[in-house]
């Protein structure tokens, strides 16, 4: 069976070129086949002589793919479409990966048993984080920085796994459709939950999800995403990308729902989570309620930019795009 790792960039050619080389010591058998896609998405520095030097060193496994819109779940589903293998491994060009991280990710796929599965992320060696964040414990906020780890063993997921060390059958994406276009970051923007929707959609079905901590990837850290500035945008844009994935529910009384939301967020969630981080004495506790602040900020914009809309838009579900060979 033949697996395909799908690595979408745009304009890091240096962090690129680590991320290939990780990959490129893959542990596999014999009898596995395997490529990797790296998916440019409107790079321009020097992308394309990066990933033509890796072809030219590796022939056969490494394949350039140019995606013209701009957006990481065109660039994505794309690579879905071109990958020629069953099983669909996704890392980004941020990390490196451990030699037996594909062969972890992917062996228990092979059988039928699992949809997908997903491994550890673990900040490279020697992060140290500001003492306002949490990785581990109540206010936690390693997530913003896609770092996961559920422990040593494996396990069925409850929550969806993170893109960047993810893999799914790629009947699936035949079944249940592609990656959301009204999702995932483009320049300028941090509306993501791209990867993470996918996830949930598959589980929402009743497909299985494998925890595999055996699978490990590295991530880097770079000094503008350990700002305050750079969490509190996260988690505003984050709060509008999660109001995107909300079915709308019906009216109460003639009244619409959206009107009854804001109202909700802004008279309760809201005085309630301000009270919370004004009040708090500890770094971390009074950050990450200032956090969910900011979500509600997000939640409140997007519902409200929702219900200026027409009556199909209006409706917060969208189709995936359509995943076809």
């Amino acid at each position: 069976m033949k697996v395909s790792v799908i690595l979408c960039t745009y304009n890091r050619c240096r962090s690129l070129a680590k991320a290939l080389e990780s990959v490129a010591a893959s542990e596999l058998p014999n009898s596995v086949e395997w490529e990797v896609l790296v998916v440019d998405n409107n790079s321009r520095d020097q992308t394309r002589e990066v990933v033509q030097d890796f072809s030219a060193r590796y022939p056969g496994v490494f394949r350039y793919v140019f995606e013209p819109q701009q957006g990481k779940s065109y660039a994505l589903n794309s690579g879905v479409r071109e990958a020629h293998g069953k099983i669909l491994a996704f890392m980004d060009d941020d990390v490196t990966v451990e030699p037996t991280w594909l062969q972890a990710l992917t062996a228990t796929l092979r059988d039928g048993e699992w949809a997908g599965s997903g491994g550890r992320i673990l900040p490279e060696k020697g992060f140290s984080p500001p003492r306002w964040l949490a990785l581990k414990g109540p206010y936690a906020m390693g997530g913003i920085l896609a770092l996961l780890d559920f422990g040593d063993k494996p396990r069925q997921f409850e929550l969806p796994p993170y893109g960047t060390n993810m893999a799914f059958r790629k009947e699936m994406f035949e079944k249940y459709g592609g990656f959301r276009t009204d999702l995932g970051p483009t320049p300028g923007s941090e509306i993501r939950n791209e990867d993470t929707e996918f996830g949930r959609r598959l589980m929402d079905a009743g497909e299985r999800l494998r925890y595999e901590p055996s699978a490990v990837v590295y991530h880097e850290m770079p000094q503008h995403r350990l700002r305050k500035e750079y969490f509190l945008r996260w988690w505003f844009d984050w709060g509008r990308a999660e109001t995107r994935t909300r079915k709308k529910r019906p009216d109460v009384w003639g009244i619409p729902r959206d009107y009854i939301s804001i109202s909700n967020r802004v008279l309760n969630h809201l005085p309630r989570r301000v009270w919370r981080w004004l009040r708090a004495s500890d770094p971390q506790m009074r950050f990450c309620n200032k956090c969910w602040v900011w979500v509600l900020a997000g939640e409140i914009v997007e519902i409200y930019g929702r219900s200026r809309k027409g009556p199909k838009q209006r409706s917060g579900e969208f189709q995936s795009q359509e995943i076809r060979q």
